[in-house]
């Protein structure tokens, strides 16, 4: 089996187990693309065509707010990026999509989708539940903006995507938080002084 099939295989199978015929099935209808750094795979004002499971690499999404990217998501390895408004219902998107590296994807067109469910009509079950998982994952990163602090956004992005900061440059993840560069900088700084003071406390007990 391909590596890309097989990695595509597997987060299917965690949500349900698949039988030969369906893995055959996905493997022959499996399109693998390959972008460079810096490739628009949507702009504001398109529709969107294709879907994207991430492979290899990181995009953002970022919206264009009075001439500045505000960025909202990051995606990388094992991620869907869907757009489903503008790919279902022909309506244009409003975002942007753009690779931060090297970025490879399995492509999903509206067209190899319908095939895989007049097959398989399990399938459409299958994509039901990823895009709820998305949906789900779209309305808790939402409610942080409106809840949280930037210094909190920061930290759950430490916590729970600990490469991203690694992977993009530090005025994308200030536009992540909600912030601009040196207020970003301050929030590090700060939550440094508290790690180091911590593990002073710790040393002294």
């Amino acid at each position: 089996m391909h590596e890309s099939a097989s990695k595509l295989i597997e987060h299917f199978s965690r949500i349900t187990p698949l039988s030969d015929e369906e893995i055959r099935a996905i493997e022959a209808s499996l399109l693998v693309k390959t972008f460079p750094k810096g490739s628009v795979l949507l702009e504001a004002g398109q529709i969107a065509t294709e879907a994207y499971f991430v492979l290899e690499g990181c995009v953002r999404q970022y919206y264009l707010i009075e001439g500045e990217e505000r960025i909202v998501n990051f995606f990388t390895e094992g991620d869907w990026i869907v757009a489903p408004e503008s790919m279902s219902g022909g309506v244009p998107a409003r975002h942007y999509l753009e690779t931060c590296e090297k970025t490879r994807f399995v492509v999903g067109t509206a067209e190899r989708e319908q095939m895989l469910y007049k097959q398989f009509p399990r399938f459409e079950s299958i994509s039901r539940t990823i895009m709820e998982t998305m949906l789900g994952a779209q309305q808790a990163l939402t409610a942080s903006y409106h809840t949280d602090t930037p210094e909190e956004r920061y930290k759950k992005l430490l916590e729970r995507r600990p490469d991203i900061p690694q992977r993009v440059p530090q005025y994308q993840i200030a536009s992540y938080i909600g912030v601009k560069p040196e207020s970003l900088s301050r929030i590090r700084k700060r939550l440094a002084e508290k790690s180091m003071t911590n593990i002073s406390s710790a040393k002294t007990q």
